[in-house]
């Protein structure tokens, strides 16, 4: 892992952001497969999205 794939799950971690959000970050991030429909939620895609794009702008709109 890069470090700035640390310092954003330790700040999203730091925020108590939503675990859905930080797992489907993370995933987005290290470009994992998708989870199954079925296991996919609001927070887990809008995480998955901004993992992809690798930026932690968003992470506000999901803490908990």
């Amino acid at each position: 892992m890069d470090q700035a794939y640390r310092d954003a799950t330790t700040e999203m971690e730091k925020l108590g952001v939503s675990d859905e959000y930080i797992i489907g970050w993370q995933g987005g991030y290290l470009g994992h497969p998708e989870r199954e429909e079925q296991l996919t939620n609001e927070a887990y895609e809008a995480g998955r999205a901004d993992g992809q794009e690798k930026s932690v702008e968003n992470i506000s709109n999901w803490v908990s």
